[in-house]
């Protein structure tokens, strides 16, 4: 079935558009990927779902390819990086819903409800001064535990791009808000 190229001649025909190419690349690697994602999982069935999202970002992203006879470590990082983000995923969903959490806790204070909706009105209100990208940038990375890479893929911006906004967000959420806690509002 493999017809004996090289990655590094498979990897350039994908560039150039032949897609029989690249299925040879994935017959020849397939199974270890398989196995790197097997490893890396805690349920061992999402390891085919995990392949299948690694092998459609490296189609995607083939010219990043920087070194097309390293191709194997290459798509492996990829694996490694799609079941990681696939455990942080279900680690999320497996947790326990934060109105649970802040229900709970209320109810041994009674004014805890209070505080937390002024608080969260502060919040929401520091996030107003920020720009569109910051904001975005500010809620993916800490709120919802996305990685710089991701967030400048989804975003269109590069990881360092993605880092200079989170710290310039944070920065003027923390100026806004100590302003906010000086004049005794929070």
């Amino acid at each position: 079935m493999d017809n004996g190229d090289t990655d590094a001649i498979l990897v350039a025909r994908v560039r150039r558009g032949d897609s029989r190419a690249f299925d040879l690349l994935v017959r020849r690697h397939l199974r270890t990927a398989h196995a790197v994602a097997r490893a890396r999982l805690d349920n061992p069935a999402d390891a085919d779902d995990v392949c299948q999202e690694a092998f459609i970002k490296a189609l995607e992203r083939i010219d990043d390819c920087r070194n097309p006879a390293g191709f194997r470590g290459w798509l492996l990082a990829i694996v490694r990086n799609t079941a990681h983000n696939q455990r942080q995923y279900e680690r999320l969903r497996a947790a326990t819903p934060i109105e649970t959490v802040v229900s709970a806790a209320s109810r041994d204070d009674p004014f805890a409800d209070t505080r937390n909706s002024e608080l969260r009105s502060r919040l929401s209100e520091a996030m107003q001064h920020l720009t569109e990208l910051q904001r975005r940038v500010l809620v993916l990375y800490d709120l919802e535990g996305w990685k710089h890479g991701e967030i400048a893929c989804e975003l269109g911006i590069s990881a360092g791009s993605s880092r200079v906004h989170l710290h310039v967000a944070r920065k003027a959420m923390r100026k806004r808000l100590s302003r906010d806690l000086a004049y005794g509002s929070l």
